[in-house]
């Protein structure tokens, strides 16, 4: 699932230097491109997909980074909370290249690459 254009305006609004992949990359974009679009301008995914877990521990490298949410609700201001609740806590690991499962009560880290 994608993450919501409202929950991409609010993380704009509050100095995020965000966008959805849709703005820069067809809609039909396949998760590799991606993964290659963020690691090429240095950016994290933010997703609620699991197959971009698997890519990028497979794919050996150090970037992109990655947020994957498992939150039980998806809904814009959940997902939102939870991101600005965490994101200042893990900036500096993100930056050196790491896979962050987000849950409802727990974060997981690992960093990249997974060996």
């Amino acid at each position: 699932m994608n993450i919501s254009p409202l929950t991409v305006e609010d993380l704009k609004q509050k100095g995020w230097d965000i966008f959805r992949v849709s703005q820069k990359l067809p809609v039909n974009a396949s998760d590799e491109e991606i993964l290659n679009l963020a690691r090429t301008d240095g950016r994290v995914v933010i997703t609620q997909d699991l197959d971009f877990s698997s890519l990028v521990a497979l794919s050996g490298l150090n970037r992109p980074s990655l947020i994957t949410l498992r939150l039980s609700a998806s809904d814009p201001d959940t997902v939102t909370r939870r991101l600005l609740e965490m994101i200042s806590q893990l900036e500096q690991l993100l930056e050196k290249g790491c896979a962050v499962t987000i849950e409802d009560t727990a974060v997981r880290i690992r960093n990249l690459p997974i060996e």
